[in-house]
């Protein structure tokens, strides 16, 4: 049996209708003000980012509304009227987690999941592939992780990317069928990465956790299930 490529944790999403809403919202909630990142022509989205730790971020992120219309379907299922309506009427969200692979197309071949296809993007003097599906759509709604390459030796929080003193504890995961999911991670060697629970009502299907500057805990959730 062929060995999986190695996998890691790299970075949550949180999308917003307007991207000044999702910097506010981390501001409530994590006591920091995120500065902004950049834009992503492939996509005409933009977004902030800040560090959480040694090769881990938190990303905000929203449609360019400068940018003009997007010539395919956006990532983190941006182009969705559900998210959108969402993001409208109940504010920013977590929408997925973000995983990186020193092998991206292997990490595709494992998965009986859509993944997606490798696409090559950039930020500012940033390069990356990232596996984005046709459809723009997440993977079981962001309980699957989004797949990313870095250039060898190459991340972004090594890169000038600010750490205002925010740390991640965890990710948990509720699905309505937990067993699929826990199934999916392991076929692409992310079993352990995140947590998976059943779903329960009034609970959100992703919930992120992290200690804030102050020693405090905090909690920003979101998924394809809530509502």
């Amino acid at each position: 049996m062929d060995t999986l490529p190695a996998l890691a944790f790299d970075h949550l999403a949180i999308a917003a209708a307007r991207l000044g809403e999702g910097i506010d919202l981390v501001e409530e909630t994590l006591g920091v003000r995120m500065p902004l990142g950049g834009k992503h022509p492939g996509m005409n989205t933009h977004n902030a980012v800040m560090r959480l730790g040694e090769g881990l971020y938190l990303e905000v992120i929203a449609i360019d509304p400068e940018a003009g219309p997007a010539t395919r379907p956006r990532w983190f299922g941006l182009d969705d009227p559900k998210l959108q309506q969402r993001l409208t009427a109940l504010g920013p969200c977590l929408v997925a987690w973000v995983a990186r692979t020193d092998n991206l197309v292997g990490s595709l071949r494992a998965s009986t999941a859509d993944l997606g296809a490798p696409m090559p993007m950039s930020r500012g003097t940033l390069s990356w592939d990232i596996a984005v599906r046709a459809d723009g759509a997440l993977p079981m709604g962001g309980l699957l992780p989004a797949l990313v390459q870095w250039p060898p030796g190459v991340h972004p929080t090594a890169q000038r990317m600010p750490d205002l003193g925010v740390r991640f504890a965890g990710l948990t995961l509720r699905a309505p069928k937990p067993e699929p999911v826990r199934s999916a991670l392991a076929q692409i060697g992310a079993a352990g990465l995140v947590e998976v629970k059943p779903f329960r009502r009034g609970l959100e299907p992703m919930e992120a956790t992290f200690i804030r500057a102050d020693g405090m805990a905090a909690t920003i959730s979101g998924g394809e299930f809530a509502g």
